[in-house]
């Protein structure tokens, strides 16, 4: 039942993200968005790499074939790998909305280019 939860609540960040990119014409709202798709990604992933009962998959003297239960470390390991990139990618999306600015004194999407 977690597991659900915890998926239906990163599948609806993802929605109110890409609702977001799609409604704003601020940079940093659309960064915003994006930022709440990914956290919404992690938070699916992880939740579709859980299952109750499992283990760490850390083998100690108590280990037997019959206790194969682990829960796959995978998931995990590629979520931490996420949230650095992401962090490193919001970082040049910031300097690319200050450098924006810089030149054109307002940080909306406009149609006419002024």
């Amino acid at each position: 039942m977690e597991t659900i939860l915890f998926a239906l609540s990163g599948l609806s960040l993802v929605m109110v993200g890409i609702f977001g990119i799609l409604t704003k014409k601020n940079i940093i709202k659309i960064l915003l968005g994006l930022n709440l798709m990914e956290t919404g990604i992690n938070l699916f992933v992880v939740a579709m790499g859980f299952f109750k009962g499992g283990k760490t998959p850390i083998i100690t003297e108590s280990f037997t074939a019959s206790t194969m239960h682990f829960v796959d470390p995978l998931p995990h390991a590629l979520v931490l790998t996420s949230i650095v990139i992401g962090l490193g990618t919001t970082a040049l999306a910031l300097t690319l909305t200050l450098n924006y600015f810089r030149e054109h004194k307002h940080i909306e999407f406009r149609g006419d280019n002024a």
